[in-house]
């Protein structure tokens, strides 16, 4: 038989925000875990269309419709910029994950070069689909 109580015990607390001074690196890896949620939203975007699609012309031009108004094409500009920064991101954790780049100097610099590029990479596609009518 074991000698434990069964009395609860203290159990640490996690660190919270009011207790953790906010760094880059910390908000690459909130806005990493948003943007995967995101990227889940826009599968069902993605669903839709194809189901819009099948369901005949009337159901697809509304769907279009629908992602060509201004609040559809800033849900497809947010979820460019997250598929960008999700996709950086990730080759970064697989840098990590070879043992490089980790000490804080290098973390802090691929932070920034990932937001750097998400943004970049997302306001060129939106330039090139402008300049090509796909807007």
């Amino acid at each position: 038989m074991t000698d434990a109580t069964r009395a609860p015990r203290e159990r640490p607390l996690s660190p919270h925000l009011q207790v953790w001074r906010w760094h880059i690196t910390m908000l690459t890896s909130i806005l990493h875990r948003v943007t995967g949620v995101g990227l889940y939203l826009g599968a069902l975007i993605a669903a839709a269309w194809a189901v819009s699609l099948a369901s005949g012309a009337e159901a697809y031009a509304t769907f279009k419709a629908v992602l060509g108004s201004p609040i559809g094409k800033f849900v497809l500009f947010g979820m460019t910029l997250s598929l960008f920064y999700h996709l950086a991101n990730g080759v970064r954790h697989v840098v990590w994950d070879l043992g490089h780049g980790l000490d804080v100097k290098s973390a802090n610099a691929s932070a920034a070069l990932v937001l750097a590029f998400a943004l970049a990479a997302t306001i060129a596609v939106w330039v090139i689909a402008g300049m090509t009518g796909a807007l």
